[in-house]
């Protein structure tokens, strides 16, 4: 589990592409699970974890498009 001490989506991003699966804690916004290059949303998500699972999975996004 890699901790991340600031809420950087660009860092954090990079770290769930390259490793694909695992978890991660950001201080301040919680623990989350990423599986196939991809955050995944909790069961019961919570507005602050939603916004980072949506705003992470865009920023991957667009590190995939702007790779090819």
């Amino acid at each position: 589990m890699r901790v991340f001490k600031k809420y950087l989506p660009l860092m954090i991003a990079k770290h769930v592409k390259t490793f694909f699966k695992g978890r991660i804690y950001v201080h301040g916004r919680g623990r989350f699970d990423f599986a196939s290059g991809h955050m995944v949303m909790p069961l019961r998500p919570d507005d602050a974890h939603r916004d980072t699972v949506q705003e992470v999975n865009e920023v991957i996004e667009r590190l995939h498009d702007k790779a090819a």
